[in-house]
């Protein structure tokens, strides 16, 4: 996988971004004070909200991620913050034995009120853009397998690659929508100046075609639940056999050298076979 891509210019990624925001109706800033960072701070805390009573991430952490060289943004729908996202500047040895500059996204939300408008892309773009502009050539996150928006996002509209599959690896979480689920998550790799980072960003990544899928033996699918966050309040236990079941596939996936290269037309995940 080529790691530094030769990309969309820091331009048309400009533009990208803005066509997103007069889409979604919003504006994304950079934040950089205090009383900034206490609108994401607020979000966070909304969209998460912790059982304790307690809040996610305080602003002055905040703060002092964004003056030692990290990121934080929130999108506002006029003067209000319907979103928020920080991460963290790190490094990843690669191939090559070296060390690599990366972003590292840990936090990304949109207020139930404001979904469906695309913001949470919107929020990726700005991101994107502002890893360009930082020469900082990949940003890596999170996200839990099971949701489907998330990897439709993330494969089709980002055009991340998936990387690893790892188990309960936050442990035990304690805010409302994670509290008594295993923090299962696998990794978003996005190589920000790659050709399939462009393409999504032009709108021109779509999920795979049925044909498309049988037409190779080498492909398949690994479903997933309708809405995984209902199905938590509704059904704790048939949720958890959807994890164990997509924990099941996706892993043995991995470790046969399977990797997912897309959904289908419902949101399941789409894989490829790897022979040696």
């Amino acid at each position: 996988m080529v790691l530094y891509g030769s990309g969309m210019t820091n331009e048309a990624a400009r533009a990208a971004l803005d066509g997103a925001q007069a889409r979604a109706g919003v504006t994304v800033r950079t934040l950089t004070h205090l009383s900034e960072l206490s609108d994401a701070r607020e979000i966070f805390d909304t969209v998460w909200p912790s059982v304790a009573g307690g809040s996610q991430v305080q602003a002055n952490l905040l703060l002092a991620i964004v003056h030692a060289g990290g990121y934080a943004s929130a999108a506002y729908a006029g003067d209000r913050p319907v979103a928020a996202a920080f991460g963290f500047c790190g490094r990843h040895r690669g191939a090559d034995g070296a060390w690599h500059d990366l972003l590292h996204s840990h936090m990304a939300a949109v207020l139930d009120e404001a979904r469906d408008r695309h913001i949470g892309t919107t929020l990726k773009l700005h991101q994107r853009l502002w890893a360009l502009e930082q020469s900082i050539p990949v940003i890596t996150w999170t996200f839990d397998p099971l949701v489907r928006r998330n990897a439709r996002m993330n494969l089709i509209k980002l055009g991340v690659e998936v990387r690893g599959y790892e188990v309960n690896f936050y442990g035990d979480m304690d805010d409302a929508l994670n509290s008594g689920d295993p923090s299962d998550r696998v990794f978003a790799w996005w190589v920000v100046a790659s050709d399939r980072a462009e393409q999504a960003a032009r709108g021109g990544l779509e999920p795979l075609s049925d044909i498309e899928i049988e037409s190779s033996d080498r492909r398949f699918v690994v479903e997933l639940p309708d809405d995984i966050v209902t199905l938590r309040s509704s059904d704790p236990d048939a949720a958890l056999r959807w994890r164990l079941r997509v924990r099941d596939r996706l892993t043995s996936a991995f470790e046969e050298g399977s990797v997912i290269i897309g959904t289908d037309s419902a949101g399941n995940y789409v894989l490829e076979r790897h022979h040696s």
